[in-house]
């Protein structure tokens, strides 16, 4: 039975291109779009080119050639300098460590999908992302689940997708591994079923951060001291930017014992330095939270992560009284970092996320 049109986001990956077969087997209609983010000219790079390479746009056009569906390139790449490359150049202007794809999911990707569905008249959406959604009965809110894949599931990234983003959108791999993905696309064809998953930054795909906020950004990197605890000084940084909580690698300082990045003093221009253990916090503390669930009216017993490579530990939420949360977990949490992102569940379900502003060290 026809169950209509659904507008899948398509990068030239596996897991897209799984997402559309399985759409259009479940008797969907799908229409395939890339989204144009950045010209490489942007970044300083002297190549043509987008974020979405040639490659992968003819890969994303090629796999909608086979699935004999339309295929759309739409450009935002104003939208996604402005809200996302600017941001994370701001980000760490200011002494934090952003996370670009959670800002993305959040300003620009699903609602540019959204957009373009409807002036397309189509009324949903869908990406490769592994995850669920499903309504929940009693408070009629649209829920956002925990892909069956635990290793790739990416709801750390889309907890700031709104409840009219989730009523419309489709995340039909969520419920599949990333094995049985791959196999699918091997079934169907599709010559991208080997393809490596993306593991670098779009935007900074050569993972120097420094360089690129200095090449888009104009960031000027200004040296300045490592310290201890105590304030004594240890050496020479090359600029706050190079630096992020928890680092112990190319630290350029000789103390006869291991030293991880502490926290940065931005007011002082300074990099503290210490031993592993002032790297644990209890109490982290997030703004601009996005509730999934209906906000409680009390003290919330969660499980929460703050990086996505984490798993989750429990602890308490609290609301404050200016709409930020804090959560305090029973087990310390390592290399809290402001700028990431603090996500609680509620067993499958997102409860919500935040930005981390704060963290109390554990002595």
């Amino acid at each position: 039975m026809e169950k209509g049109k659904v507008l899948v986001g398509m990068s030239g990956g596996v897991d897209s291109a799984a997402a559309a077969l399985l759409l259009r087997d479940a008797g969907y209609t799908p229409v395939g779009c890339t989204l144009r983010l950045y010209d490489n000219k942007d970044i300083g790079e002297p190549s043509e080119g987008t974020c979405c390479s040639l490659e992968a746009v003819e890969d994303a056009r090629e796999i909608c050639r086979k699935l004999g569906i339309d295929h759309y390139v739409f450009n935002f790449s104003a939208a996604f300098r402005r809200c996302v490359m600017d941001d994370f150049v701001e980000s760490y202007q200011a002494g934090r460590t952003p996370n670009p794809c959670v800002q993305c999911n959040r300003a620009i990707k699903f609602d540019a999908l959204l957009r373009r569905a409807d002036e397309l008249d189509i009324p949903y959406i869908a990406t490769g992302h592994y995850a669920r959604t499903g309504r929940d009965g009693a408070s009629g809110r649209w829920r956002l689940l925990r892909g069956l894949d635990r290793k790739k599931d990416q709801t750390y990234f889309l907890y700031p997708l709104s409840q009219a983003v989730l009523s419309r959108l489709l995340l039909p791999v969520g419920a599949y591994s990333k094995p049985e993905v791959r196999a699918l696309a091997a079934a169907g064809g599709f010559g991208n079923a080997g393809k490596p998953d993306s593991q670098d930054i779009c935007f900074v795909p050569d993972g120097d951060y420094p360089g690129f906020l200095r090449r888009y950004g104009g960031t000027e990197l200004v040296p300045g001291d490592f310290v201890d605890e105590e304030g004594r000084v240890l050496g020479q940084h090359k600029g706050l930017p190079c630096y992020t909580t928890g680092q112990r690698r190319g630290l350029g300082v000789s103390a006869g014992r291991p030293l991880y990045v502490l926290r940065k003093n931005l007011a002082r221009n300074q990099v503290v330095l210490g031993e592993e253990a002032g790297l644990y916090s209890r109490v982290v503390r997030a703004e601009n939270f996005n509730w999934v669930s209906v906000p409680p009216q009390g003290p919330l017993q969660v499980t929460a992560k703050t990086r996505y490579s984490q798993t989750e530990a429990a602890g308490t939420l609290f609301l404050e009284p200016d709409g930020a949360v804090r959560v305090e977990f029973g087990q310390p949490q390592r290399a809290v970092t402001p700028g990431q992102s603090l996500v609680c569940y509620l067993g499958e379900m997102v409860a919500g996320g935040g930005v981390i502003c704060a963290a109390l060290p554990e002595k």
